[in-house]
């Protein structure tokens, strides 16, 4: 379960950020947020950004080969 939501106002921010980055970068961005908030992140920024679990994913998996 999500203990943290951001306010519209930062949503909205989130969002048109999200926007003008190119795939790749969204897919990192979204994965960022979702690890960044723990439990339930990965379902909540799905909504905020409108995007697949999978995209989310397949974001988590990039940033950890650049990582580890």
């Amino acid at each position: 379960m999500l203990k943290q939501r951001y306010t519209e106002e930062i949503e909205s921010t989130m969002k048109m950020f999200f926007e003008t980055r190119s795939e790749k970068d969204r897919r990192r961005y979204a994965a960022i947020e979702a690890l960044k908030l723990g439990n339930g992140g990965q379902q909540y920024i799905c909504e905020v950004f409108g995007c697949d679990p999978s995209t989310v994913r397949r974001g988590i998996d990039e940033f950890h080969e650049i990582v580890f």
